[in-house]
């Protein structure tokens, strides 16, 4: 197989995050993976000549390394409460009381980004999707992963919540708002260049606009320094590659599009995506035909989708996967569904964690 060399520079600004495999073994065990996943570079700066394997050979299931909860902001910044807010949607909401959040979202981002905040204790409730560890015990209050159940929000008390329209119905909102609880609607769109507005806006909701300021710089040097290393390890001739979901052993296999966040995360991965040069903007149907005209090099899928799909074997013999050349290769990609298409401000780490599983970067540690 034809080696590649590098030689890979870690800085200490990937490392404020902390990209981490605390959870991957259990995430592998559960979906019958390899526990053998990359995890995060050392806590201090080293230069090393890194052999890399030509990923355009690469076979087999490698997975993407669990990410730790989020490392909330080192300074304290003073809160302004009452905080008076235009949410994404254009409606003024004022918010006096942030005892008691909720931030919902399909991703897990909003969460992740409360935590960064310093915010993290004042959740009360999660999605499926917010997989961190302190927040394991709250209660979900969604359905098959985006329904909102109105009388489990109420029920925590919230004197706050920040979601976006990934969840629903919108009837569920409206019996929110209508019970008096502030909702702040922010932006559904996640990719690289909505990161800093949308922090900015969980954190004006929040009364500490300094530290969404903070934290969207943060993000921005973390995510550059990542992309910089990823451009390290990415071939002259990008890999061809298209995100897959699945749930179960029926009729839930689709192709993501660009709209999806898909596009976004493949692109940042130095990779193209196959979806988006056929045109395939929205979630569509992962027949045989649509994934041979695909044809793609490696398929990038959620840990527990695979899991539920009864594994690797059963998800390779659906039709259409195994007449591709990821397919052939058994060349799929596992993300843990956590972190796969949330971006925010753990960008940089996630970037990493699943560069380090397509490309074939051991842990330097």
């Amino acid at each position: 197989m034809k080696k590649r060399f590098f030689a890979v520079v870690v800085t200490a600004s990937l490392l404020l995050g902390g990209c981490g495999a605390s959870n991957s073994e259990s995430d592998a065990s559960a979906a019958g993976l390899p526990t053998t996943a990359a995890a995060t570079p050392e806590a201090t700066q080293t230069s090393e000549a890194v052999e890399l394997p030509d990923p355009h050979t690469m076979t087999g299931l490698t997975e993407a390394a669990s990410l730790p909860d989020p490392q909330p902001l080192d300074d304290d910044y003073p809160q302004k409460l009452p905080a008076a807010v235009t949410d994404a949607e254009g409606r003024s909401v004022t918010v006096t009381d942030t005892s008691r959040v909720l931030a919902l979202d399909l991703y897990g981002t909003l969460s992740r980004t409360v935590i960064s905040l310093g915010y993290g204790e004042n959740l009360v409730g999660r999605t499926v999707s917010s997989t961190e560890e302190q927040l394991a015990d709250l209660p979900v209050v969604t359905e098959n992963g985006h329904s909102l159940n109105a009388e489990a929000v109420l029920s925590l008390n919230p004197t706050l919540i920040i979601a976006d329209r990934s969840i629903g119905p919108t009837e569920a909102i409206e019996q929110l708002r209508s019970a008096g609880i502030p909702v702040v609607i922010v932006d559904s769109e996640r990719s690289i260049d909505t990161n800093t507005e949308l922090i900015e806006q969980i954190a004006n909701s929040l009364g500490v606009p300094e530290a969404g300021a903070a934290l969207a710089e943060r993000t921005e040097q973390e995510t550059q320094a990542a992309l910089d290393q990823i451009a390290q390890w990415t071939p002259e001739v990008p890999l061809a590659a298209a995100f897959l979901y699945v749930r179960g052993t029926a009729s839930v296999f689709f192709i993501l599009g660009a709209d999806e966040g898909a596009d976004a995360l493949i692109t940042s991965l130095g990779a193209t995506d196959v979806a988006t040069a056929n045109g395939i903007t929205t979630t569509t149907p992962a027949n045989a035909e649509s994934l041979v005209a695909l044809n793609p090099e490696v398929i990038l899928t959620m840990t527990e989708g695979l899991a539920s799909a009864d594994g690797l074997d059963a998800f390779l013999a659906r039709p259409g996967v195994s007449q591709t050349r990821a397919g052939q290769n058994s060349r799929v990609v596992a993300i843990p569904d956590g972190i796969a298409l949330s971006f925010g401000p753990q960008t940089g780490d996630i970037l990493l964690s699943i560069a380090r599983a397509i490309y074939g970067v051991e842990d330097p540690r």
